[in-house]
C-alpha cells in the first residue's frame, strides 16, 4: 500500500516551485523527486533544434506584482505564482489601469479562479487575476514590476531503466512543467515515482520499465528525437500519467492504435476487479503527450490512464486546481490501479516470430500436412497460422485466442511445438 502520509510530504515540497519548460524551479522538482526514483538527465540545449521544434531561451521568475493608486500591492507572485503569466518577460514601469488591462487574464464564469497562462514562444508580459479581483482595480496609474530572466540554457528530460528479463519495455511518461497546481501537475510524477518504487522491489520482473519524466508538447518531441527509434523498436505498452488526485473514475484513453497490450491490460485489470471505469478514444487535438508518443512518424503503443480527464472538471488550469481539490487516497488507489495493471502485462505470456518474413517452410519442419487433412491436423495448422501472424512481441495469448477463437490451451500446445523448432521466441 502507498504511504499517503509520503505522499503529501512530497507534494508539499513540490507545490511552492514555480515550474516551467525549463529554469531552476523545474529542477529543483527534478532533484526532489529523485530521492524517490534515480534519475539521468537529458539535455537539450537553447536554439537546438528537435524534430521541428526549437529549444527556447531558459525561464526564471523571481518576483512580480504590481501596486495600485492607492498603495496596495496586488497579483504578487509570491503570494501565488499563477498570478503572472508563465514566461512573462521583465518589466518595470508606471502605467495606466487601461494599458495594464492588456496585459491581465482572468476568467469572468470562474469570478474566483485565477487562470494559469503561458507564452512560451513570444515574448510578452502578464498577469492573472480573478474576475473578483479584475473588477476592483481602481483607475489610475499602477506601478508594475516583473523581476524575471530569460537567458540561453537548457530543457531537462529525466528517465531511468529498470530491466527486466526482456529488452520489450513497458514505458510510464508523465509532465513537470507546471506551476502551483495539483491534479494536473503534480499528481502524474508523485504516481510515477512511487510506481517505480513498487516495481523496483518486486524479486522478478519479466519486461524492462522505462520511466520518464518530461515537459509538454516540445519536451516529449524533443526526448523522441533522441529515443524515438529505439522505442519504435522495443517498446510493446506504454501510459501516459496525469490528472490521478480527483475523486473522479479511472479513465482509459487508447492510443492511436485503439487496441494495443496496453488497452487491453488496463481493461483486463478493469474487468477482473470489478473497478469503474471511462472510455475515451484518441484525440490528436486535445490531449497530453500520449499525442507525442503516437504521432505518425513514432506511433508508439501509448494510451493514459488518468481519472477524470484534463478540461472536463472545472477546476483545470486554475488556482482551483488545488490541495483541497485532490486527496493523496485518490493518489494512491490510482498508484495501486498502476501496479496491478503492470500484473496483467507480467502475466502475459508473448512470443517473437523468429522468421516473420513470410510464412516459414514448415512441411519440412513436420509442421504442415503433405496429404489430405484430418479435423486435428486442421486446428492445429490454423493455431500455426495465427500464431505465426501474431506473435509480432505485442499480442498476449489471450488476445490471439479471443480474436481467432481457438482454445487457449490448445494455442499453448501449438506454442510448444514452435518453440522447439525455435520459430517461437518467449519474450
Amino acid at each position: 500500500m502507498t504511504d499517503t502520509k509520503k505522499l503529501e510530504q512530497y507534494f508539499d515540497r513540490l507545490w511552492p516551485l514555480c515550474r516551467s519548460i525549463t529554469g531552476k524551479d523545474h529542477l529543483k522538482s527534478l532533484d526532489i523527486l529523485s530521492e524517490l526514483i534515480p534519475l539521468t538527465y537529458l539535455n537539450f540545449e537553447t536554439g537546438q533544434k528537435v524534430n521541428d521544434w526549437f529549444i527556447p531561451k531558459e525561464w526564471n521568475a523571481r518576483d512580480a506584482y504590481f501596486i495600485d493608486p492607492s498603495g496596495i500591492k496586488r497579483a504578487s507572485f509570491k503570494v501565488n505564482n499563477l498570478h503572472l503569466v508563465n514566461y512573462s518577460i521583465p518589466f518595470k514601469g508606471k502605467i495606466s489601469l487601461s494599458e495594464l488591462k492588456k496585459h491581465i487574464y482572468y476568467i469572468q464564469e470562474q469570478p474566483q479562479a485565477i487562470p494559469y497562462i503561458t507564452s512560451y514562444y513570444k515574448e510578452r508580459w502578464g498577469f492573472c487575476l480573478s474576475y473578483n479581483e479584475f473588477i476592483e482595480l481602481p483607475e489610475g496609474e499602477y506601478e508594475v514590476f516583473i523581476d524575471t530572466e530569460l537567458k540561453p540554457g537548457k530543457l531537462v528530460v529525466a528517465e531511468t531503466l529498470l530491466e527486466g528479463e526482456s529488452k520489450k519495455e513497458i514505458l510510464f511518461s508523465t509532465y513537470l512543467c507546471h506551476p502551483s497546481l495539483a491534479n494536473n501537475e503534480l499528481t502524474g510524477p508523485l504516481a510515477l515515482s512511487f510506481l517505480y518504487d513498487r516495481l523496483s522491489n518486486k524479486s522478478k520482473r519479466h519486461f524492462t520499465y522505462r520511466f520518464v519524466i518530461s515537459v509538454e508538447t516540445i519536451g516529449t518531441i524533443a526526448y523522441l528525437s533522441q529515443r524515438g527509434e529505439y522505442l519504435k523498436n522495443n517498446m510493446i505498452a506504454g501510459y501516459q500519467m496525469t490528472c490521478l488526485g480527483d475523486p473522479g473514475k479511472l479513465t482509459l484513453k487508447k492510443s492511436r492504435s485503439q487496441n494495443t497490450l496496453a488497452e487491453r491490460a488496463a481493461l483486463k485489470y478493469f474487468a477482473e476487479t470489478n473497478t469503474p471505469f471511462n472510455i475515451e478514444e484518441f484525440d490528436p487535438g486535445n490531449g497530453s503527450d500520449e499525442r507525442q508518443y503516437c504521432s505518425p512518424g513514432y506511433d508508439l503503443p501509448m494510451a493514459s490512464l488518468m481519472r477524470t480527464m484534463y478540461a472536463r472538471y472545472p477546476e483545470y488550469h486554475t488556482s482551483l486546481d488545488n490541495k483541497n481539490f485532490i486527496s493523496m487516497a485518490s493518489l494512491a488507489e490510482s498508484i495501486d490501479a498502476y501496479e496491478k495493471i503492470v500484473e496483467c502485462i507480467e502475466s502475459s505470456e508473448i512470443y517473437l516470430n523468429n522468421l516473420p518474413y513470410g510464412e516459414p517452410n514448415l512441411g519440412r519442419r513436420g509442421l504442415y500436412p503433405t496429404l489430405g487433412l484430418t479435423n486435428e491436423i486442421d486446428n492445429q495448422t490454423k493455431s500455426i497460422m495465427w500464431l505465426l501472424n501474431y506473435c509480432d512481441g505485442k499480442h498476449e495469448l489471450e488476445y490471439i485466442s479471443e480474436k481467432s477463437k481457438i482454445n487457449l490451451n490448445f494455442l499453448k500446445d501449438t506454442v510448444r511445438h514452435l518453440e522447439s523448432q525455435n520459430i517461437l521466441t518467449k519474450i
